[in-house]
């Protein structure tokens, strides 16, 4: 039975690119990834958090390479690309999870701020399909995920850009999805709940909010990114191979909830 459980989610030999790999999610992803015999490209604007990623990935025995980069342009992208089929010939599975935030009220909002949250998110989503799409296209197969959120729709308070540009990373998963379904390549998007981070908690969590959030969660507590593995592992092999245009919600009954 492990055996066929095994060889029903292997992801092994394939090879992935995980924009903002370096960070709290995505980075859980990268390592995981990498210990199940995925060969990681690890993408970040950071260098010290793709450093620091890629010395973890090495040192349990992994593959990896780290690029540091942005997203928010086709050349980044094809740059990434180029990267990793120099060091590992294809990619196989791309993970678009580069992400910004700010908490400005709306009537308060610059115009380069509200800009800067949709170019990373959903632009940079956009490039990150368009570039990686052909050639996954060119291959004949491919599992694209973009990370989508609890504020896609409805939309949470504090986080305008935000919840516009993630509601649109919903739309063009479906839309891609679509297109390319009788092609091989998969787009789905991964939905998570409220996994904080020690900068969302200090710049969006007060406690009246905290207790707002785990009231309408129906397991009463935040996730942790481990709790996203299982997911990305599934959408990214073959036992998904019938599942393309899907919102995973990841969210302890989150989005089930109303009162």
């Amino acid at each position: 039975m492990s055996e066929y459980v095994g060889e029903l989610f292997t992801v092994k030999d394939k090879v992935a690119v995980i924009t903002g790999g370096g960070g709290f999610l995505c980075g859980t992803m990268a390592c995981a990834l990498a210990k199940s015999g995925v060969s990681v490209v690890i993408v970040d604007n950071d260098k010290k958090r793709v450093d620091e990623k890629v010395s973890e990935i090495k040192k349990d025995g992994g593959k990896v390479v780290g690029v540091v980069s942005g997203v928010t342009t086709k050349e980044e992208h094809a740059q990434v690309l180029d990267k990793a089929s120099l060091e590992f010939g294809k990619v196989d599975i791309l993970i678009n999870g580069a992400g910004i935030n700010a908490p400005t009220p709306f009537l308060d909002i610059p115009l380069d701020e509200w800009n800067s949250i949709i170019e990373v998110h959903l632009t940079g989503t956009f490039l990150g399909c368009q570039v990686f799409g052909e050639h996954m296209l060119k291959n004949g197969s491919g599992s694209i995920i973009n990370i989508s959120s609890a504020s896609a729709g409805p939309p949470l308070s504090k986080a305008f850009a935000y919840s516009v540009a993630k509601s649109g990373v919903k739309n063009i998963t479906q839309n891609i999805a679509r297109e390319w379904a009788t092609k091989g390549v998969r787009v789905n998007a991964l939905r998570p709940g409220f996994f904080p981070t020690e900068w969302s908690k200090k710049n969006f969590i007060t406690k009246e909010r905290e207790a707002a959030i785990l009231g309408h969660t129906a397991m009463k507590r935040y996730g942790k990114p481990s709790e996203l593995i299982g997911a990305v592992i599934w959408l990214c092999s073959d036992a998904a191979s019938f599942v393309t245009g899907a919102e995973i919600a990841v969210d302890g009954g989150f989005s089930s909830m109303t009162i």
